[in-house]
Parts: C-alpha cells; sequence; structure tokens
C-alpha cells in the first residue's frame, strides 16, 4: 500500500464526517439544526452524541446560547478535506495518489480549463523539488 495522502487521513468516522460537513457548511449549528440538515437520517440523540463525541476529541467548540448549545468547527474546511481526500484515496486507491488522480482525470478531464492543468503541473513539479 502507498503512503498516505496527509496526517489527517482517517481523522473522522463516515457519521462523524456528515455532522462535521452540516457544521462547515453553516459555519456554526445547534444539535437541531445538524439533525434537520441531515434529513433526519439520524436519531436526534444520536447527532447530539456524535458532537459530544467531535468535542471530546477536540474537532469542535459549542458556545451556550440561551437554553442551547451552538456547535462550531475547529478545523478548517481545507484541512478536513485533505483528511477525506486521504481516507479516500486509501480506501478506493489503495492509497495510491497517482490512482486517484488518473481517475478523476478520466472522470473530469475534459471539465480541466488549461489553468488548472497548469496549476496542476506546477504542483506536481514542486512536489518533486520537496521529495528531493
Amino acid at each position: 500500500m502507498g503512503r498516505s495522502l496527509h496526517p489527517l487521513s482517517g481523522k473522522f468516522s463516515r457519521r462523524e464526517s456528515e455532522v462535521m460537513e452540516v457544521l462547515f457548511r453553516k459555519g456554526s449549528a445547534t444539535a437541531r439544526d445538524v439533525w434537520t440538515e441531515l434529513g433526519e437520517t439520524r436519531t436526534y440523540s444520536t447527532v447530539r452524541k456524535l458532537l459530544s463525541i467531535l468535542e471530546e476529541k477536540g474537532h469542535v467548540t459549542h458556545e451556550k446560547q440561551g437554553s442551547a448549545f451552538v456547535y462550531s468547527p475547529k478545523l478548517e474546511p481545507g484541512e478536513a478535506g485533505r483528511s477525506a481526500l486521504g481516507k479516500l484515496v486509501d480506501t478506493f486507491f489503495e492509497g495510491s495518489v497517482a490512482g486517484a488522480v488518473s481517475s478523476l482525470l478520466g472522470e473530469k478531464g475534459d471539465q480541466i480549463s488549461d489553468e488548472e492543468l497548469d496549476r496542476i503541473s506546477k504542483m506536481i513539479e514542486e512536489a518533486k523539488k520537496n521529495d528531493k
């Protein structure tokens, strides 16, 4: 298996990721807001427990507003995105970054602008320099 894309890979369970996605999208939310956003696919008590777990792990913070706790992510969305991407690469591409990129280029290749391709090429060159 290839090396992990980012040290945060695997940071969140699937259910924790769902809750974090809501918090990133909204910026902050009550447990009820998260529960509603998830389409009530989880019980309200499960959402509250997940928020509590995420807070214990240091990923979420809360402040009391009236009688409700309002939760906010402590992670930046980009950092969480790298974590999710790393998990995806490990899970579906056996840790192969090249496999993931190849799949993206095959699937979305015709939608990538010349400017984006140039940016990607520059990132690859930088990665080669930093790897030496």
